[in-house]
């Protein structure tokens, strides 16, 4: 689940310094890479005309590889949604980077300052750590703002704002053709946005207003998105969305429209997997994250409440990790999911699958529910 929170963040500004090239060991449920290197140069974010960082393998590509890995080396990827280090956009680019791909993304304009900040501080180094040591780096920042798909959509009042006063390029269309320039294409995209303004409201409170943001956010968001990428994205490429349960199940607390927002989203993963699949020969599929307790997520009032639900009565009773769902999104990116285009893959612990909670004083004293 992602639900964007909001910054209150200073006028966009420009800061470089050299990103810690310190190696941190993590363990990681990717297959072996220890034959990646990745090479660190300075950061920079779309507001100077340089490429700093670069997640791309130094190895050869040619090299044998045993075993059945996912290897993304040679692939480009371009992450919405990332503002920061502990949310299931952040853990889909480290899975990505340690298969080998370039890692390029967009942040919201509101919390672009501070996710630099931070990144060049080295605040991040421990969260990105790569399971060969090395440190996963992001080839370029670019600011975005997925509620306006050009500038001729953005309004006055929002132009004006501090935090965009100091930006530019930042609507969908800009941004797309900003990595056209920079790149020329990439090979998969990801969309790591949602926001209910009103998410903590039931359903019958929600405000017309409030309903339809949510919808703009996190839904039509990502239809903009493949409209503006798909025709960069290279044949055989792959778009990546971020849905929840509460697109099929009830779930109380998760208001504001949030929940009509991912059912609608989770209807056009199927309608663009037939449209960008036929013309631009792309597959779309989304991963169906468990509830993850997060910065963005704390905007849901009930989310410590989802997390211990989902440990009790999920077929498999342990945490779910970001890194998980990280490791589901670079299978679906990979040559070794090249049939599937549709799909809802649900990454939960099995959590989806159950008609009624193993914890409900109904079954209490089932021998399947302690079987030990």
């Amino acid at each position: 689940m992602s639900t964007t929170g909001a910054y209150n963040l200073p006028m966009c500004t420009l800061r470089n310094s050299k990103l810690s090239s310190a190696k941190l060991r993590n363990v990681y449920n990717v297959s072996s890479l220890k034959h990646f290197q990745l090479n660190s140069i300075t950061l920079s974010s779309t507001r100077t005309g340089k490429i700093a960082t670069r997640a791309m393998s130094g190895s050869n590509e040619h090299q044998p590889v045993s075993g059945l890995p996912i290897d993304l080396r040679g692939k480009r990827a371009f992450i919405a949604g990332v503002a920061d280090d502990d949310g299931y956009g952040w853990a889909i680019a480290k899975s990505l980077a340690a298969a080998g791909a370039e890692i390029i993304v967009g942040t919201w304009v509101r919390a672009l300052n501070i996710f630099e900040t931070n990144l060049q501080r080295g605040k991040f180094d421990k969260s990105r750590s790569l399971p060969d040591g090395s440190l996963m780096e992001i080839t370029k920042i670019y600011p975005l703002d997925a509620d306006f798909d050009n500038p001729e959509d953005v309004p006055e009042n929002i132009k004006t704002k501090k935090q965009y006063a100091g930006c530019k390029n930042w609507t969908v269309q800009e941004v797309a053709e900003s990595v056209k320039k920079d790149f020329g294409s990439i090979d998969i995209l990801v969309h790591s946005i949602a926001n209910g303004p009103e998410v903590s409201k039931p359903l019958l409170e929600t405000s017309r207003k409030g309903y339809l943001a949510a919808l703009s956010a996190s839904s039509y968001s990502h239809i903009s998105l493949l409209k503006h990428f798909a025709p960069i994205m290279n044949p055989g490429g792959s778009s990546i969305s971020l849905t929840y349960i509460a697109s099929k199940r009830i779930i109380p607390g998760y208001g504001g429209g949030m929940s009509s927002a991912k059912a609608a989203l989770e209807s056009d993963i199927r309608v663009l997997a037939f449209e960008v699949g036929r013309k631009n020969k792309i597959r779309v599929n989304a991963i169906s994250a468990g509830p993850l307790r997060s910065r963005a997520s704390k905007a849901v009032e009930y989310i410590d409440s989802m997390i211990d639900y989902s440990l009790a009565n999920a077929p498999l009773q342990k945490p779910l990790s970001a890194e998980e769902v990280g490791n589901a999104a670079a299978f679906l990116a990979s040559p070794l999911a090249s049939a599937i285009t549709g799909s809802v893959i649900c990454v939960d612990n099995g959590l989806n699958a159950m008609g009624v909670g193993g914890d409900s004083p109904t079954f209490k004293g089932l021998y399947l529910l302690n079987p030990n």
